[in-house]
């Protein structure tokens, strides 16, 4: 699995269980559409993180980078339903940083012997 991670804060005014929501229909769209495998919304717990860390924690799933440039370009495309449910999400948060990661050790890796 590849995890396209996303770290933000809530503009102020926002309302956290609002942004739930809209997390779970946007992502939840993508789901059903095949372009994502799995989302998960995190928040950080008794302000334990390190120095900088933001409030939330977003993690997408896929099963290759192929799926997630599937996503990207349908995403793009900023247009129709999936638009209004990417912008109820983007519009809600600031300070976003983003990141790349697998699991590992990748399945296709030998051992050094």
């Amino acid at each position: 699995m590849d995890w396209y991670q996303i770290w933000c804060d809530l503009k102020p005014g926002e309302d956290d269980l609002v942004f739930c929501r809209n997390i779970d229909a946007y992502l939840g769209q993508l789901r059903a559409d095949g372009l994502i495998e799995e989302h998960r919304l995190m928040r950080r717990k008794l302000g334990l993180a390190p120095d900088g860390a933001t409030e939330f924690h977003i993690m997408i799933g896929t099963r290759d980078l192929a799926q997630l440039d599937a996503a990207f370009n349908l995403v793009s495309k900023r247009e129709g339903e999936v638009e209004t449910l990417h912008k109820a999400v983007y519009g809600a948060v600031t300070n976003l940083k983003f990141g790349l990661y697998r699991d590992f050790p990748d399945p296709w890796r030998k051992g050094d012997a």
